[in-house]
């Protein structure tokens, strides 16, 4: 056998992100496999990890160019070419790498002859499960849309019952009942609110009232089959869409707090709340729109920023996650490590990947761009 494979982890650059694509968790793993890993010195520090914590796990901490030599490449989010300099020809790059959005970088990618493999296209299969970096990440998502919500919110969540009289619930609607919208639904719950939901695919009628909130659905009109492949979310019949706008609109007015979470991979998130339903809202409502970076659910809703319409406060982080770095990149980490070690050879002392999950993340390979979905 030849020398150990290297892993490098990356700290990351893009404006506003906090976390790291290893933790010493991982490393420890990853070097029990028999690897070598390399940290670039402050990976951690955003998600509260010291350079010192990954070298007690074993990592070598390296100050630039920690891609040189390496066989593998971790990030969270996908590294500017120039950052892979001097890693293994073939070098894998392993993170979320935005590839409908980046796609010029995938490009990139080919020509500097390394293999991407976005995580995100990771498909929803059973044991793809606890690699799936879009569930990790949504599931914290959906938890902090309603903590800052909350926060935003000028009165409290739950019914209190007092001296001076008795405070009510808070009214709230999660539209989108994915991962995002399951947490949302019971922190929530948990908070005390009055909780309510919807989503164009029927099945979750279920999953809501497993929560123990309300479904809101459209009956009896034709088109409401909204599942497409692997569990997301298709485009409704025009019949279904006017009906349940009409159904929501009804229902939005009577809101405190409204969660967004509705996306379609690789388009522009769905148009779920107009700027004349926002006019409808009590005032002093707050609508916390998780697709703001996909273009918004909402109209008028700005990323990272509090817009103020009609009086309802319009919330959205361009990355939410990142908002809890550490148990982000604890989750995130983890996606990266059940998905290397699941393929890992011993005999080659390096994962080789099967074809199901191969050809469904990989980007690129041989110089060239592979993927049916960018080639569609």
């Amino acid at each position: 056998m030849g020398a150990a494979t290297t892993i490098a982890v990356l700290r990351e650059r893009a404006s506003g992100e906090h976390r790291v694509a290893a933790t010493p968790e991982t490393v420890k793993k990853f070097i029990g496999l028999g690897a070598a890993v390399r940290v670039e010195a402050g990976a951690g520090m955003s998600a509260s990890i010291s350079d010192e914590a990954y070298q007690a796990a074993g990592a070598e901490i390296v100050a630039s160019g920690v891609a040189a030599g390496a066989d593998i490449v971790l990030g969270v989010q996908g590294p500017e070419v120039d950052l892979l300099a001097g890693a293994n020809p073939g070098a894998w790059v392993v993170a979320g790498l935005d590839p409908f959005g980046k796609r010029e970088r995938v490009d990139a990618y080919a020509a500097g002859g390394y293999e991407a493999l976005a995580m995100e296209f990771m498909p929803r299969i059973t044991r793809a499960q606890s690699m799936d970096i879009l569930s990790s990440q949504s599931n914290l998502a959906g938890y902090k849309a309603v903590i800052v919500a909350a926060d935003i919110y000028g009165r409290a969540f739950p019914m209190m019952m007092t001296a001076a009289g008795t405070v009510s619930a808070a009214k709230v609607f999660v539209m989108g009942v994915g991962v995002a919208g399951l947490q949302a639904i019971a922190t929530a719950r948990r908070l005390g609110g009055q909780v309510s939901a919807t989503d164009v695919r029927s099945a979750t009628k279920e999953q809501i009232q497993s929560l123990g909130a309300k479904p809101i659905f459209v009956e009896n009109v034709a088109g409401i089959e909204g599942e497409g492949a692997g569990g997301y979310a298709t485009e409704m019949s025009p019949e279904y869409q006017a009906a349940q706008a009409e159904l929501v609109s009804s229902h939005i007015a009577k809101q405190d707090i409204v969660i967004t979470t509705a996306l379609i991979p690789g388009r522009p998130a769905p148009r779920l709340i107009t700027d004349a339903q926002i006019a409808t809202m009590k005032p002093g409502s707050v609508i916390f729109d998780l697709a703001v970076s996909a273009g918004g659910n909402v109209e008028g809703s700005v990323a990272d920023q509090v817009v103020e319409k009609h009086g309802v406060k319009i919330v959205g982080y361009s990355n939410t996650a990142t908002h809890l770095a550490a148990d982000a990149s604890a989750l995130f980490s983890r996606n990266l490590f059940n998905f290397l070690s699941a393929f890992w050879d011993k005999e080659a002392g390096k994962p080789v990947l099967d074809e199901e999950i191969g050809n469904a993340i990989r980007l690129t390979q041989g110089g060239k761009v592979v993927n049916e979905r960018l080639l569609g």
